[in-house]
């Protein structure tokens, strides 16, 4: 069975052409002195140093530095950003609101724009605070010598007292974003210095990702005002999204006509079950904040290895109480499905290592009723129902591997072919879609098209490059 739905490899391909070119235009010096003399007419003081200092897979940062401080600039990336404007509103009010209502550490926000008054009109923009640190909470736990091309994981040596100082701190920042309660699941936005409003719809990494890489029609996501007044009907939302995301993917979402009717299955069983509203417990709210970016890599620690600062926002919202509730996956600092020796051995080294957190987090003040959500969350399996609704190409192995037999009960077949078992849960229309869809499914896999709807930034981005690439040509046959 196919551990995950593999990305469409055409669109994500070209993907990564837009934006490899579009971050190529920050190696001209013209760009830099623009973009410099920009920072330091909205800043106090003169910047001895201007620079690019990283490149994120969403976004690109430059920091102006100053005699005691600095001052960042990051853009969002063509190509890999599906959502630049919408992105950045809903960071900058997030940011403010986290820094208002909470203690967590996060930069503060000198101003914002979009792409039209950006400036040379790269993209959209936000101008904050350098944080100052010497390392990352993903080095800290990460196995020693770690090439930077290869994905890290938990160090299955480290010192358990500087483990427990890690995850410790780590918990200490969910308890404080536990603490916010709103009325609706979605994005925030500021109305004035004080007040905050759940306005727009959650606005997802999932999301994202099913668009850059899915080949999603941003047509079938949630509307951009839709908010949220109960769970359910935003889980029914996201398991509908995942029946979307099968039926539009154009490349590489199946390798058989089993392999794509055990797909339909698991989806549409799992939808079922968020219609009846069995995957919910919290109803009602109040709703919690909910990053789905927060990670070691976004903690950043002095060198005592104290948090200094949190950064990466873009993708926090509103969201149901069950997400805030399941242990975070990333104290093992590995995916899941992306752990080299499956599924399983990730849930026993997990389940391991939580024992440590939980135990942190009841020590804290207001831990102790977190610490007890969170082992509920991964007895009972509420956490698995978490990760498939967050982490689309991961649905199928986590759907047939935790979360079937959870409520349907024992197979006979081992979880690549229990979905012979579960056609009898289906109605006949719903097994008369499923073969429609097979068929055209195989006849797509005969061509690899492009089939895309990124954002109108990257489209444009991409027609230029185009353009340029086909002048290009030109200009070498009359050479020859």
């Amino acid at each position: 069975m196919q551990l995950y739905m593999r990305y469409d490899d055409v669109v994500w391909e070209q993907s990564d052409d837009i934006s490899d070119n579009w971050l190529l235009q920050f190696i001209k010096v013209e760009i830099l002195r623009g973009v410099g003399q920009f920072v330091l007419m909205n800043s106090e003081g003169d910047g001895p140093e201007f620079a690019v200092l990283k490149k994120g897979f969403y976004n690109l940062t430059l920091r102006m530095k100053y005699e005691h401080s600095a001052t960042h600039i990051r853009f969002t990336q063509p190509g890999t950003s599906m959502f630049p404007e919408e992105q950045v509103h809903n960071e900058v009010a997030i940011m403010r609101y986290i820094l208002d209502k909470t203690s967590v550490p996060v930069p503060f926000i000198h101003r914002s724009s979009s792409k039209a008054e950006s400036p040379l009109k790269l993209s959209p923009y936000i101008m904050m605070d350098h944080i100052e640190h010497d390392t990352k909470m993903y080095a800290a736990l990460n196995i020693p010598g770690c090439p930077t091309e290869k994905r890290g994981y938990l160090d299955p040596n480290i010192d358990e007292g500087r483990l427990e100082k890690l995850y410790g701190q780590s918990a200490g920042i969910l308890i404080q974003l536990l603490k916010p309660e709103l009325p609706y699941i979605g994005s925030l936005c500021q109305i004035d210095d004080f007040t905050w409003e759940v306005t727009r719809r959650p606005l997802t990494m999932n999301m994202n990702e099913l668009v850059r890489v899915g080949t999603l029609p941003q047509s079938k996501l949630p509307a951009p005002n839709a908010t949220y007044n109960t769970a359910s009907s935003y889980v029914e939302a996201l398991a509908s999204l995942n029946i979307q995301h099968l039926i539009y993917q154009r490349n590489d979402a199946i390798e058989s006509e089993d392999d794509c009717r055990r797909k339909f299955v698991a989806r549409q069983l799992f939808y079922k079950l968020a219609k009846a509203k069995r995957v919910t417990k919290f109803e009602n709210g109040p709703f919690k904040l909910w990053c789905d970016d927060l990670r070691p890599a976004n903690i950043l620690l002095n060198n005592d290895l104290q948090i200094v600062g949190v950064v990466d926002w873009e993708f926090t919202y509103a969201a149901p109480a069950e997400f805030s509730y399941a242990p975070p996956w990333w104290l093992l600092i590995e995916t899941p499905e992306s752990w080299e020796k499956g599924l399983e051995d990730w849930t026993q080294v997990f389940d391991y290592r939580l024992k440590t957190f939980i135990k942190v987090m009841r020590a804290q003040n207001e831990g102790q009723f977190l610490a007890d959500r969170m082992q509920d969350s991964w007895e009972s399996g509420d956490f698995w129902v978490v990760c498939a609704l967050l982490h689309s190409f991961a649905f199928d192995a986590i759907y047939w591997n935790k979360i079937d037999t959870w409520f349907f009960g024992p197979t006979a077949s081992k979880p690549e072919d229990a979905w012979k078992e579960r056609l009898a849960l289906l109605d006949e229309e719903e097994i008369s879609d499923m073969e429609k869809l097979v068929s055209r499914q195989m006849e797509e896999m005969k061509s690899r098209p492009l089939a895309w709807d990124p954002d109108n930034y990257t489209e444009e981005f991409w027609q230029n490059l185009k353009r340029r690439r086909e002048e290009e040509a030109r200009d070498q046959e009359k050479e020859l």
